[in-house]
């Protein structure tokens, strides 16, 4: 168990170096040598956990998508927790993927960055595809509970409501991280008016729901 831990512990120590040279300088930043730099360990313990730059990448990639999903599991379980609508915690949780602070920023470029090395490589760009994906599929069971609970019409396109609250949402993203002016104000407005405009019904999760429907799935 403690060599298990030490390998852990060493793999997140270089990844937050990864991290922190990405949001300082970019992709570019990043080498083994500065990584082991930054990291405060020797090049060669750094080539023994990453055999090479896109493997560091990949892993902060990874770091970065897993603490989003936590967030929003968190969000989502407070939103249930304090009987809110599936609108608002959806808004909530797509704040989360937007660049609204500096926390946020630095993630966002390590999101950007990957996508650019996806370009060129086909592994890379497998995970980039299924995250995307991932975020799609959570939007669209938002939507299909939203179904359910009479927030969203029974007529509504589940997928083709996510693939568009989806799409919104990056776009937004480039916009607030470009620090456009207002960009951070409008990107929540038209977050939550995007939301808005696929749940247009009254949430009836809490009390029981309407005769003949069921109970929105968490």
């Amino acid at each position: 168990m403690p060599r298990t831990a030490d390998h852990a512990l060493r793999r997140a120590q270089i990844s937050a170096a990864v991290r922190a040279l990405i949001a300082d300088s970019g992709l570019d930043a990043v080498t083994v040598a500065r990584t082991a730099a930054a990291a405060g360990i020797s090049v060669g313990l750094v080539q023994h956990y990453f055999r090479s730059k896109d493997d560091m990448l990949l892993h902060a990639f990874e770091e970065v998508s897993a603490e989003v999903a936590e967030r929003v599991a968190r969000i989502a379980h407070e939103g249930t927790r304090h009987e809110r609508s599936i609108a608002d915690v959806l808004t909530d949780a797509l704040d989360e993927h937007l660049p609204l602070d500096e926390p946020r920023r630095a993630e966002y470029r390590v999101v950007r960055s990957f996508a650019g090395r996806a370009l060129d490589n086909p592994d890379l760009a497998g995970v980039e595809a299924r995250t995307a994906a991932t975020l799609r599929a959570e939007i669209a069971r938002a939507v299909r509970n939203g179904t359910e609970c009479g927030e969203v019409g029974a007529g509504t396109d589940v997928d083709t409501a996510a693939a568009r609250i989806a799409a919104v949402a990056e776009g937004l993203a480039t916009q607030v991280y470009r620090r456009e002016a207002g960009a951070a104000d409008r990107a929540r407005d038209v977050v939550r008016a995007e939301v808005a405009a696929v749940f247009t019904g009254e949430c009836h999760q809490y009390d029981g729901g309407r005769p003949g429907q069921a109970a929105p799935r968490r």
